[in-house]
């Protein structure tokens, strides 16, 4: 039995978790100089006992048994599980090894595109029906991602990675009926062997004795920022239909956009358009919200 989509909660904790990537996305400038791969890879191991704790906290293990079962008895589910942390995996590791590598603005723009192509699988996959608003703001980010193209001119291997690897992603944990926190854990499980591989291979702290407490400690920092994130995306999208979860990804961007500039980097004057039209279709976006706790307000009984 699935939960009502769309509901108030699910649009909060989905905007709590893009406010903790955004932090995750400016605490990464705190951290020593490290490959993009040893960084993901002490970012799940560190990621994957908070996030193990924070299940047990809310009591969300009942979702972890039911998929132990599952793999036990449904035959070939294993395997899809597997493809799930790995397309979970390229996603992970793309977020930490792209800014360093030259390929920052291209994994940006594929956010950018994701949430249009998550409305395109939700609708056809799922039947997913948008409303006047959210048709409003898709009509708009549409708009923003053309300004985006015209502006890039072609389209890199990465952004191709990112806007249709996490829409994918996300299909298969709604059709294998995954799709919660429980799924998450599972994911980041399957992903361990790959992570210890990386951070051996790169070998920055092990390697290096004089390695201080504090930039310890900043990496701990890290494995928590990402389990909460992760943890409130997780618990946010059983709430919200895919076209839905997918909009509010726009929410992240903003606020990347605002670290960044925090950071000193400047939007330039042919960039405008792009920035204002997602601003316009987040809030498009917050006024729907805003009309529906209205109404879930007023129909509420008085004591």
């Amino acid at each position: 039995m699935h939960a009502n989509p769309n509901t108030p909660l699910g649009v909060t904790l989905n905007v709590i978790a893009s406010a903790l990537f955004a932090l995750l996305f400016a605490y990464t400038a705190l951290l020593p100089s490290m490959e993009g791969g040893e960084l993901y890879g002490w970012r799940i191991l560190l990621t994957f006992p908070c996030l193990s704790l924070f299940i047990l906290w809310r009591g969300y293990g009942t979702q972890i048994v039911a998929i132990g079962r599952r793999l036990l008895t449904e035959r070939y589910f294993w395997a899809t599980r597997l493809i799930s942390a790995f397309m979970l995996g390229i996603q992970l590791w793309l977020f930490m090894w792209a800014p360093g590598n030259g390929h920052g603005l291209a994994v940006s723009l594929g956010y950018f595109i994701m949430p249009i192509t998550m409305v395109i699988i939700g609708r056809i996959a799922f039947g997913d029906r948008l409303s006047g608003f959210q048709k409003i703001a898709c009509l708009l980010a549409v708009a923003g991602i053309a300004n985006q193209l015209v502006i890039s001119q072609t389209l890199a291997w990465t952004t191709l990675a990112v806007c249709f690897g996490y829409p994918g992603y996300f299909w298969l944990r709604r059709k294998t009926d995954t799709n919660h926190i429980g799924g998450l854990w599972w994911d980041m499980l399957l992903s361990l062997p790959v992570c210890v591989y990386f951070i051996l291979d790169g070998g920055h702290i092990a390697a290096t004795p004089a390695f201080s407490i504090e930039a310890l400690g900043l990496v701990a920092g890290l494995g928590l920022l990402s389990a909460l994130a992760l943890g409130f995306q997780a618990l946010s999208a059983p709430l919200l239909n895919l076209s839905l979860f997918g909009l509010l990804v726009y929410v992240e961007p903003i606020l990347l956009l605002g670290v960044a500039l925090l950071l000193g980097e400047v939007i330039v004057p042919h960039e405008w358009p792009t920035y204002i039209a997602i601003w316009l279709a987040v809030m498009v976006l917050a006024l729907e919200g805003w009309q529906h706790f209205k109404k879930s307000r007023a129909i509420l009984p008085t004591v």
